[in-house]
């Protein structure tokens, strides 16, 4: 399905959507019973590839791998955090494609799989000629990051975990320090620094964009949720 054509939502089970722009192309996939996003980077130049949350269902992973070019080879795994339904299939996936693996460094010791990469906030990752930032988000869990891929003229494209929804932000077990570690972040290291065309890809659900959830900033921190 091509750029045009896509809208961010996938069916649990079913296919993965895609999406085309000119250096990267984009593979969204909804896997496990907790209809987690795995969202598969390839770069268009040289056919490297780059995972983000090994959630569930390695057989569709693998699918979604192999369909990403025609070197069929994962580079490198990205877990956006540490709780169990992100890295059902961490392990396998590193067993089967030997891709090297990367999380937030606080969260890293809690992820049973090696993680060959412990990431802090403004680490570049490169896979191919494209890169990401890692971008941390602290409040779902202590290490949690989000995925920035900047396109130029082809937009911002941001991949959050759990930390940023349509309609706001990640739980925070009713925390209000967390809550508010967490909406500070998002705000100062997300909104204030990204424009409204940026297009963000959650761990869960359907996608959204920066402009459409901005102006609920100031409802969400004082509603606490």
């Amino acid at each position: 399905m091509a750029d045009h054509d896509y809208t961010g939502h996938v069916d649990p089970g079913g296919e993965p959507m895609v999406r085309d722009l000119r250096h990267l192309q984009i593979r969204k996939l909804s896997v496990g019973p907790m209809d987690n996003n795995a969202y598969l980077l390839t770069c268009r130049s040289t056919g490297a590839q780059l995972l983000i949350d090994a959630a569930a269902d390695t057989d569709a992973l693998r699918r979604m791998v192999a369909a990403g070019g025609e070197h069929n080879a994962l580079d490198l795994i990205v877990t956006t955090h540490s709780h169990h339904d992100h890295v059902g299939s961490l392990a396998d996936m590193m067993a089967a494609t030997g891709a090297r693996t990367a999380a937030g460094e606080a969260d890293a010791k809690e992820i049973v799989e090696r993680i060959d990469l412990p990431l802090a906030h403004g680490d570049v990752l490169e896979f191919g000629e494209q890169s990401v930032e890692i971008i941390q988000l602290r409040g779902h869990t202590p290490g949690s990051v989000a995925v920035l891929w900047r396109g130029g003229d082809e937009g911002d494209h941001l991949f959050t975990g759990d930390s940023l929804f349509p309609g706001g932000v990640g739980n925070t077990n009713h925390d209000p320090e967390r809550f508010a570690q967490l909406l500070d972040d998002v705000q100062e290291r997300i909104f204030d620094r990204l424009g409204d065309d940026t297009w963000v890809y959650p761990g869960h659900g359907d996608d959204t964009t920066l402009g459409v959830e901005r102006p609920s900033l100031p409802q969400w921190r004082e509603r606490g949720w």
